[in-house]
């Protein structure tokens, strides 16, 4: 299986303004610029969609390993806090930090944790980025 996302850029990078379509059209022709990544202008930006799509991603590794293990959850809720820091050379991704909250019936919190930590760890985006990545999961009622 392969997804696309496209980006189009036109003029410097802080002057400049960009696009992202999607192949679902989800995003089609989406604006983004250094305004959207640093600043606070309207639109998206490469750190909110990588967020996004592990939070995304995350949550539905979540759900099948707690089906593998007989739970169902009746609700999952992850936000991903994507880290980008200047260094040295530049600018870097250097942390995601998952936030979930989850409602699953008759699951005790021990199990929960352990779950959580190997959907964290096994998730096809976690693989994919190379940062430091933390996650505060809670089982709510």
């Amino acid at each position: 299986m392969k997804k696309t996302g496209s980006a189009e850029w036109e003029g410097t990078v802080k002057e400049g303004s960009g696009t992202i379509t999607t192949e679902s059209g989800v995003l089609d022709s989406s604006p983004y610029g250094f305004n959207t990544r640093f600043e606070d202008g309207p639109g998206t930006n490469p750190e909110e969609l990588i967020g996004a799509a592990h939070a995304a991603c995350f949550s539905m590794a979540f759900s099948m390993l707690l089906g593998q293990e007989g739970f169902t959850p009746s609700r999952i809720a992850t936000t991903a806090e994507v880290s980008l820091e200047k260094q040295e050379d530049g600018f870097a991704i250097t942390a995601v930090h998952l936030d979930v909250q989850a409602h699953v019936p008759n699951l005790d919190e021990a199990t929960f944790t352990e779950i959580a930590n190997k959907a964290k760890a096994g998730c096809p985006v976690s693989k994919l980025l190379n940062a430091d990545i933390t996650m505060e999961a809670y089982l709510t009622e």
